[in-house]
């Protein structure tokens, strides 16, 4: 299986920075520019940086163009908390409305996060979760094929963890990135708020009681409906 070309132009980009050919906080060339070096349409291009932005890579400036994030500071979270849990405890009702589901061969990104091998397959899923029939947060899931091939659909989507527990898998701690950032048409549109409206964009990368990592995750939280709690 070939990696999509979007997911082959993240690499590369991704590669040119660990390199050192664009530097924190220097701006990439211009979209248009961008997509003409790789002979692709600006929509794949856009594709392949707006990944980015959502690992915290890179960072768009509204008027200015994207640029090379700068490394912020980042808080570890111990704790791994199913979204099912988390709603049961705030007396709300989870749902879960699956938007996408595919496999694929995983990106530079997802190789590192999960310590996987290059040219290993990954499920991701993209799912919108509610409470209480009111979305809280759009979230998109990838987890190593290795790991769950041997589950349905519905098993995964529907309650992630609780398959995982009944399998001997025990979520144990995570890390997490936390930022600030605003909506885009397509999240205010899944979120129910509106464009640019403040949101909270979170990576994480949860670990099993082994520490071997199983899951990479990056979610969108709606700012006003939800917020973290951390203890020192």
């Amino acid at each position: 299986m070939s990696l999509p070309r979007y997911i082959e132009i993240h690499n590369e980009i991704l590669a040119r920075i660990t390199a050192g050919e664009w530097q924190k906080n220097q701006r990439l060339p211009a979209e248009r520019d961008l997509a003409e070096s790789f002979n692709v349409s600006r929509m794949t291009l856009r594709q392949a940086i707006q990944t980015l932005v959502d690992e915290g890579i890179l960072e768009r400036k509204v008027g200015s163009g994207t640029y090379v994030a700068e490394k912020k500071i980042s808080e570890r979270v111990l704790g791994v908390t199913s979204f099912t849990d988390l709603m049961a405890k705030s007396g709300r009702v989870a749902q879960t409305v699956t938007v996408s589901y595919k496999i694929t061969m995983a990106s530079a990104s997802e190789v590192e996060h999960l310590q996987l091998d290059p040219g290993d397959e990954v499920l991701v899923m993209e799912r919108l979760r509610l409470g209480d029939d009111t979305p809280i947060l759009l979230e998109q899931t990838t987890l190593p094929v290795k790991l769950v091939n041997n589950f349905t659909r519905s098993d995964l989507t529907e309650s992630l963890y609780a398959t995982l527990i009944q399998a001997g898998i025990q979520p144990g701690h995570a890390d997490q990135t936390v930022t600030a950032s605003l909506a885009t048409e397509r999240l205010a549109d899944f979120l129910q708020i509106k464009r640019g409206d403040p949101i909270l964009s979170v990576r994480q990368v949860s670990y099993d009681q082994n520490d071997v990592p199983f899951e990479y995750v990056r979610s969108y939280y709606v700012g006003e409906r939800f917020e973290f709690k951390l203890s020192r």
